[in-house]
């Protein structure tokens, strides 16, 4: 079994949502970002980031990964918007979007997150709300999407 199907066996396991996975080179250290499921009251409390950790510690133990440190936390208020999912649950939302390919020189995009159509991941379109344009971005052309925190 790969260490992110693991990860987010155990994650989801637990009743979170495993946001993302990161390892830094040669996997010493391994980072865990999660979240309470869409609907959810309230947000990663501490205690949760300590119950997977430990989870997920003991299964490493179990499966002989080698690793120096693991962190495990909550995404955060610019939480990374990862899969089709996150485009729905989050829409209406305020987010930053960088492209993989620019449209004409621009490859950096903040607006309104409309939504997302088509759920099929190669056909899936990001709808995002700049001012007054309406812009389209294949799903597959997003390198990288957070929300903008509101304070």
């Amino acid at each position: 079994m790969q260490l992110a199907e693991l990860i987010e066996k155990i994650v989801v396991g637990l009743g979170f949502e495993l946001v993302e996975f990161e390892a830094s080179p040669r996997a010493r250290l391994l980072r865990v970002f999660i979240d309470k499921p869409e609907g959810a009251k309230s947000g990663i409390q501490v205690d949760d980031c300590a119950l997977v950790s430990s989870q997920l510690s003991r299964a490493f133990l179990v499966e002989n990964v080698d690793y120096d440190r693991l962190e495990v936390s909550s995404p955060g208020m610019d939480r990374a918007l990862v899969r089709p999912a996150d485009y729905r649950r989050f829409a209406g939302a305020d987010i930053q979007i960088k492209l993989r390919i620019p449209v004409g020189t621009q490859r950096n995009f903040s607006g309104v997150l409309e939504g997302l159509l088509n759920d099929a991941l190669e056909n899936a379109v990001v709808m995002l709300r700049v001012d007054d344009i309406r812009y389209e971005f294949s799903f597959e052309n997003i390198d990288r999407a957070r929300l903008i925190p509101k304070f």
